[in-house]
C-alpha cells in the first residue's frame, strides 16, 4: 500500500492478520477522512471575541455528530465551562466509553476552533475553502487543528472495524472549542468533567512531524507569556513641526522601549528569562531557511545551535501594533500606541516567573519618562515529558511501524499551555503530544495546508497504538 507521497507499509510489515487489516482500513478510509476534513473546514470556527461564535457552534454540532456516527461512545456531548471571569467559554465536545476486562483509557485531544483568517488576498485559495493542490489540503484548520480532530475520529473508526464496537479500550475525546483563544475555560472543564476524562494516557494530536517522511513525538513544549503594552506620552495628539525635536512622541518611546528586548545579534536580552541545554538532531541553516521562508540575504538571529534557540530559549516577538496606518497618517506627534507583545518562555521556567522579568524590564527601561501600562496578559507554562513510560515506548513503536521510519524524540518552539492543567489534573496519566503537521504547513499563516500522506500516516500510527492498547495485558 502506497501514499501520494510514496511512502509503504511494506518498510515495516504489520506483525499481525489483525494489523495488516488496520492498515487496509485506514488506507481505504482516507477519501471520507478527507471528506470529514473539508466539511469541517469549510466551518469559520475562529474562537476570538470578535468574531461570531454561531461559527464555533455550528462547528461543535458538526463534530459530535462525527464522534456519534462511530457508534462506540456511550456519551457524546457539546458542552461548555466558565472562564475565570466568569464568562460562558467555547463549546467543546466530550465522547466517552469505559474501558472493560482491565485494559487501559486513552484520552484523544484535539481544537475544532481556529485562527482568524488574515487577509483573503494572502491566500492562493479561499480559507474556507479546502482545495487540494499537488499532495497537499489547504484551508483555515485543515492542519491546525481540525486533522488532528479527523485523524482521533478516523482511528477510532478503523479500530472499530477491525475489532469490532465491543472493544474493551477505554477511549475518551475531548475536542476543545476554544484553543486559539487561550484556552480560558480549559481548567474549569477539567475540574468539572474530571471524572470523564480520567485516563491512563492522553493523546495531544496538535504539534508536528520532523518532515513528510518522519514523525516526531513532541518532547518539549516552550511556555507563552503574551500581553498588551500601551505607552503614552502626550494627553492629546500634537503638531509635528510645532513640538517634533522637543517632544518625545509614543511611536518613538515605544520603538526605543521595543528595541531594548534583543541586543545586536537578536539574542533576547531581557535579564531573568532562562534557556535550558539541550540536545537535539541536526538541523542546518539551509533547513532553517527554507521552512521558515527567510528571504534571501535575511541573517537568522541569536546565538548557539538553532534547535536550541527554537526549543530551549526565549523568544520575543511584537505581533501586533495599533498605531495610524500610513493612509492616514497626518503630521502630528502620537500620544498613545499600543502593540501586543508574544514571548515563548524556555522550559523549566515557571510563566509567572517570565512575565515578572518581562515587567521588571519594561519598567526600568521606558524611555523619556513614558507612561506604561501591562494589559490582557496570558500565560502559559513550558511542559517537557517523562519518557520513561511504558506509553512513549508504545507510541514510538506504532509510529515507526506505520512511518515505515525510526521517530524523532524532538522539541517545539510553539506552547500548548494547557498541558500544564492536565498534568495538574491528571498527575499519573502519561502525556503523548503527537501531530499531523510538518514544517511546510505554514500553521497560523495563509495558506495552511495539510501533507496527505503524512495525515495517512498520523492516523495509521494512532489507530495501531490503539489496536496494541486494547489487547494490552
Amino acid at each position: 500500500m502506497t501514499d501520494s507521497s510514496g511512502s509503504s507499509f511494506a518498510q515495516n510489515p504489520p506483525q499481525s492478520a489483525l494489523e495488516a487489516a488496520l492498515a487496509e482500513t485506514v488506507e481505504l478510509g482516507l477519501p471520507a477522512s478527507i471528506a470529514d476534513l473539508s466539511a469541517l473546514v469549510r466551518i469559520p470556527s475562529v474562537s476570538w471575541a470578535a468574531f461570531d461564535p454561531a461559527h464555533v457552534e455550528a462547528s461543535a454540532d458538526a463534530v459530535a455528530e462525527l464522534f456519534r456516527s462511530t457508534g462506540v461512545f456511550e456519551a457524546v456531548d457539546v458542552l461548555r465551562a466558565s472562564t475565570e471571569s466568569g464568562e460562558l467559554g467555547q463549546p467543546a465536545v466530550l465522547a466517552t466509553r469505559p474501558a472493560k476486562n482491565g485494559k487501559p483509557t486513552v484520552l484523544l485531544y484535539a481544537h475544532h476552533d481556529v485562527q482568524p483568517p488574515g487577509q483573503d488576498a494572502d491566500w492562493d485559495s479561499p480559507p474556507y475553502e479546502p482545495t487540494v493542490r499537488g499532495d497537499r489540503l489547504y484551508g483555515r484548520g485543515a492542519a491546525d487543528d481540525k486533522a488532528g480532530v479527523v485523524s482521533h475520529l478516523a482511528s477510532v473508526r478503523a479500530l472499530a472495524a477491525v475489532a469490532g464496537t465491543d472493544f474493551d479500550l477505554g477511549l475518551v475525546v475531548f475536542i476543545e472549542g476554544e484553543e486559539e483563544f487561550g484556552s480560558r475555560s480549559f481548567a474549569n472543564f477539567l475540574e468539572t468533567n474530571r471524572e470523564r476524562l480520567a485516563a491512563d494516557v492522553i493523546v495531544v494530536a496538535d504539534s508536528d512531524n520532523w518532515n513528510t517522511e518522519t514523525p516526531s513525538l513532541t518532547i518539549s513544549l516552550r511556555g507563552n507569556v503574551t500581553f498588551k503594552l500601551t505607552v503614552s506620552t502626550l494627553a492629546h495628539a500634537s503638531h509635528s513641526g510645532m513640538f517634533g525635536g522637543a517632544v518625545p512622541d509614543a511611536m518613538l518611546a515605544t520603538i526605543r522601549l521595543l528595541s531594548t528586548f534583543h541586543d545586536d545579534n537578536g539574542s533576547v536580552a531581557v535579564d531573568g528569562l532562562t534557556s535550558r541545554p539541550i540536545s537535539a538532531p541536526e538541523y542546518t541553516e539551509e533547513t532553517l531557511r527554507a521552512e521558515a521562508g527567510l528571504l534571501d540575504g535575511v541573517q537568522p538571529i541569536g546565538t548557539g545551535s538553532i534547535l536550541s534557540r527554537l526549543w530551549a530559549g526565549p523568544s520575543i516577538t511584537v505581533t501586533g501594533i495599533d498605531a495610524p496606518t500610513v493612509a492616514n497618517a497626518s503630521n502630528t506627534l502620537a500620544p498613545t500606541v499600543s502593540v501586543r507583545v508574544s514571548a515563548r518562555i524556555a522550559p523549566g521556567q515557571a510563566a509567572s516567573d517570565a512575565l515578572a522579568a518581562l515587567e521588571a524590564h519594561i519598567r526600568s527601561h521606558t524611555p523619556f519618562g513614558a507612561q506604561v501600562e501591562i494589559s490582557d496578559v496570558d500565560t502559559g507554562d513550558p511542559f517537557l515529558v517523562d519518557t520513561s513510560g511504558w506509553a512513549v515506548s508504545a507510541a514510538k513503536d506504532a509510529m515507526r511501524d506505520a512511518w515505515g521510519a525510526e521517530p524523532v524524540e524532538a522539541g517545539v518552539g510553539g506552547s500548548i499551555p494547557f498541558i500544564a492543567d492536565l498534568v495538574r489534573v491528571f498527575p499519573e496519566a502519561q502525556i503523548l503530544v503527537t501531530g499531523v503537521e510538518d514544517p511546510h504547513t505554514r500553521a497560523h499563516s495563509p495558506n495552511e495546508s495539510l501533507h496527505l500522506g503524512v495525515f495517512k500516516r498520523a492516523i495509521a500510527a494512532e489507530a495501531l497504538l490503539l489496536l496494541r492498547l486494547n489487547s494490552r495485558e
